[in-house]
């Protein structure tokens, strides 16, 4: 097939690389125009909003508002209807996801200062999130986990779960998940109206601290357009993957690596770099012969061809300066010794070590979180976790004998300012 192939020596690399990972989610006016229109209505108009767009949209007939809500019960039928095999993979996910986000719990702490000053910290749970769920091309399970089990191990106090349901059709995996992650309430809508429900809160739906979740551009716009009214995770571009390989993987392998993400969608980018030039024509070969057996090779193959390359590099270190300004969202060190090149990885969502580390392993079960920053954002953003559902308050308690040195030095600096008030409010408690 017809993939990039690209060479750090070549003289114009630098540009053509650049090229390559150029995406911006180009603004369609239509689709912007769409969702503002779609927001301002829920927002005025409540639960009768999001039924007609849930009716228009996901062709469901619902009776009232009231049948947006899906009965607790019917979560628990899911999961206690779900066959052996699949129930017991789905509670092993989960425990292994809880296990790995109980690590990052914070908590609150205090000092004292000589003059008997306290300063602190005190971290609390957010009190309501919202879980958007895919629900339409394909539904994802695994999203359920990864966005609920961090923020039930932060103790949030309520998850409410928003997924469509074209058709009327449910997926039991899906609310199967919702059961075991102890999600409180659960909506059968989705797209924009979903979003603006969660963030401005209708008289069925309630309002949310914070939205996370993956789903289409619609609900990527509406993401971003409310965040201010409530919280976001973060808006998501395609999947991406980039596999540094140093020769030694089995080539079939490392295909079938790209091919994980690239059956996404056509958008997705995946990327071998390695020093072996042989090694890159036997992934080649191998993602010819292993493409025809795909089921969704056709979406495979536009990703390859139009995001999807393969670069030659001189050495194993100028891979990972390639891998550094390239910040994928996942990054496989398929390696002899991934250790050795770990402290020269600066930016990745999710760091992938050695030959037998599949990405798909993280996705599902490994226990670090899927949802993870994309296009490049991994220079300064992080993969989600118990943090995201978490907040700080600073704690001050300053004592008589902190005041007298504490309010000089804030007077001097509030004179300096201009501010007279401030000022005088320190130096009142100097006595």
């Amino acid at each position: 097939m017809n993939i990039k192939r690209l060479s750090s020596r070549d003289e114009n690399f630098s540009a053509e690389l650049d090229r390559l990972l150029a995406f911006e989610a180009t603004a369609d006016e239509q689709l912007e125009a769409t969702v503002a229109t779609i927001l301002a209505d829920v927002r005025r108009r409540g639960d009768e909003a999001v039924l007609e767009y849930t009716r228009k949209f996901d062709r469901l007939p619902l009776a009232g508002a009231a049948a947006m809500a899906l009965p607790l019960a019917e979560l628990k039928a899911a999961f206690e209807g779900l066959p052996a095999a699949q129930r017991d993979a789905l509670e092993q996910a989960a425990q292994r996801v809880t296990a790995y986000h109980e690590k990052q719990l914070q908590t609150s702490w205090t000092y004292t200062d000589a003059d008997g000053t306290l300063l602190g910290q005190q971290v609390t749970a957010l009190d309501r999130v919202g879980l958007y769920v895919p629900g339409g091309k394909a539904a994802y399970p695994s999203s359920v986990l990864m966005n609920a089990l961090p923020a039930k191990v932060a103790g949030v106090s309520e998850l409410v779960m928003v997924v469509p349901t074209p058709d009327g059709i449910k997926n039991q995996l899906v609310l199967a998940a919702a059961y075991l992650c102890g999600v409180d309430r659960v909506f059968t809508i989705g797209g924009a109206q979903a979003v603006a429900a969660l963030a401005y809160g209708t008289a069925i739906i309630p309002k949310v601290d914070k939205i996370v979740g993956p789903g289409n551009a619609y609900v990527a716009s509406a993401k971003r357009r409310v965040f201010g009214v409530c919280g976001i995770d973060m808006v998501a571009g395609p999947s991406e993957i980039l596999v540094v390989c140093d020769g030694g993987t089995t080539p079939d392998w490392i295909a079938m690596d790209l091919f994980s993400q690239a059956e996404h969608d056509e958008l997705a980018q995946a990327i071998l770099v390695s020093p072996d030039a042989g090694f890159i024509e036997r992934v080649a070969q191998s993602i010819d012969r292993l493409l025809e057996e795909m089921p969704r090779r056709e979406i495979i193959r536009t990703a390859l061809q139009d995001r999807g390359a393969l670069i030659h590099v001189v050495d194993m270190n100028e891979a990972c300066v390639i891998s550094n300004r390239i910040a994928p969202e996942h990054l496989e060190l398929s390696v002899e010794d991934p250790q050795v090149w770990l402290p020269k990885l600066k930016h990745a969502g999710a760091i992938f070590m050695g030959r037998y580390t599949s990405e798909s392993l993280g996705d599902y079960c490994a226990g670090p979180n899927h949802v993870l920053p994309t296009s490049g954002t991994a220079r300064f953003s992080s993969p989600l976790g118990v943090y995201d559902f978490q907040k700080r308050s600073s704690l001050i308690q300053v004592s008589p004998a902190g005041a007298q040195k504490l309010g000089a030095i804030a007077a001097e600096l509030a004179f300096g300012e201009g501010l007279q008030a401030h000022a005088r409010s320190a130096l009142f408690r100097r006595g």
